[in-house]
């Protein structure tokens, strides 16, 4: 490794959901903070005291008080609206600050820091994590590498030891080694669970003693291209193509129900709801796509009922991003695929076939601009409207749930997510903004 080749950094929000909520609660600062799965089913984020509590991740939520007696600990469920709006922030930030990021997920954003070489990174990197707590709230871990793997090894340094000052970077060979030897096997990003396992067997335990071997020794062994990558990334070189990390090649919705769902309409309001997010997450990264698959089962936990599970798919003529188009091809998918006497449990849209929203190839048959363009503005204006006033605040029919007395409409997630914990959403719902006295 030399100095003066272009980084990559990757900045990552420290416990991100519990952050995002300590933003508007400060008093939860240095006290210990879950935030629950879906339906408030599962511990699925915590803070760095709960963790030293001993909190497990996936800890179910009713056995927190059987397993913690006495203690006082702050619950949240899951807010994904508040935690995209914050985290959106964030990146904002960054895009700002560097010549090229790329969202990876949620709480983590890459950079390429070409043309940066005469910078002081590592105080670049402690700048960047100064204002972004100072104008967010958020803390954020910085790792920096001459590639991604290993800036994802500086990372985890950074967020370990406060010694770091939110910043690692490592620049030099001698770096390197002593941080592969200091990673378990388990924490390489590009090893899965399954090839960890393997590894552990053979007496791989590190990162270092991974790198370590041969090359002809790795390529034998699994035969795959990315295990192939991780092992020359360990060693120095960068070959993890950016192009993988810019936009999802798929994007699934998919939630467990509160309680058992037996009738098509409860059901297709479900997955209309989970095919219209798949449409604006399509938008947001301007893309289209050109498959629409719905999947459906029943509960597999509970054998004392009938069970079923199906997967069902439909080709789109006109790849698109309509949240319309796509809601109704859904349906159709759903109508194939649903059975009467069952009790189902989870369902979920995945839309594939993705690709950039310009040029589209249009079907030569049945092709009307006027329509198409009327598609694009109505969905722009939705989006807008969205943004402005709150997720949701403008739907289609096919997303809204009948309420259980039968009057009317309910709101669109009234009965469709238990979050009897959730907290509110000051920054992009007007009912929820902050009152100062």
């Amino acid at each position: 490794m030399v100095n003066d080749i272009p980084m990559y950094g990757i900045i990552d929000c420290d416990n991100c959901y519990v952050s995002c909520e300590r933003v508007f609660r400060p008093d939860l600062n240095g006290k210990p903070v879950v935030v629950l799965s879906n339906n408030d089913g599962c511990v699925v984020a915590r803070s760095n005291e709960a963790k030293r509590m001993g909190i497990k991740a996936g800890t179910p939520y009713y056995q927190l008080e059987e397993l913690f007696p006495g203690q006082k600990i702050a619950v949240f469920s899951s807010n994904y609206e508040l935690y995209g709006e914050l985290t959106g922030r964030v990146v904002d930030i960054i895009r700002k600050e560097v010549p090229v990021y790329f969202r990876y997920s949620i709480d983590e954003c890459f950079v390429y820091l070409d043309g940066m070489e005469q910078f002081d990174l590592k105080q670049w990197g402690e700048g960047l994590h100064k204002k972004i707590r100072q104008y967010v709230g958020i803390p954020v871990s910085i790792g920096l590498a001459p590639n991604k793997t290993l800036a994802k090894i500086a990372s985890h340094f950074a967020k370990k030891y406060q010694g770091y000052r939110h910043c690692c970077m490592i620049d030099t060979d001698e770096k390197r080694r002593k941080a592969l030897r200091l990673i378990p096997i388990d924490d390489v990003w590009g090893i899965g669970r399954q090839y960890a396992n393997r590894l552990k067997k053979m007496g791989i335990n590190t990162a270092y003693d991974f790198a370590e071997r041969h090359l002809d020794w790795v390529n034998m062994t699994f035969r795959n291209i990315v295990v192939e990558r991780t092992w020359r990334e360990l060693n120095g070189e960068d070959c993890v193509p950016n192009e993988q990390l810019a936009n999802k090649k798929s994007i699934c919705t998919s939630r467990s129900f509160n309680g058992m769902v037996k009738d098509f309409a409860t059901l297709r309001t479900h997955v209309s709801n989970y095919a219209a997010r798949c449409a604006e997450k399509l938008r947001a990264q301007h893309t289209v796509a050109t498959i629409v698959s719905v999947f459906i089962h029943t509960n597999p936990f509970r054998e004392d009922l009938p069970q079923y599970y199906n997967f069902m798919e439909q080709r789109l003529i006109t790849p698109t991003n309509s949240t319309m188009t796509i809601v109704q091809t859904a349906t159709k998918v759903l109508q194939e695929l649903f059975r009467e006497g069952y009790q189902y449990k989870k369902a979920g849209v995945i839309v594939m076939g993705i690709g950039p929203n310009s040029p589209i190839q249009h079907d030569l048959f049945d092709y009307n601009a006027e329509q198409f363009e009327k598609m694009k503005r109505i969905d722009a204006v939705v989006d807008r409207i969205n943004r402005l006033h709150g997720t949701e605040t403008i739907v289609l029919g096919a997303q809204q749930y009948t309420r259980p007395d039968g009057k009317g409409k309910a709101d669109v997630f009234a009965n469709a997510i238990k979050h009897d914990f959730r907290s509110k959403n000051p920054t992009t719902r007007w009912s929820d903004i902050i009152i100062l006295k």
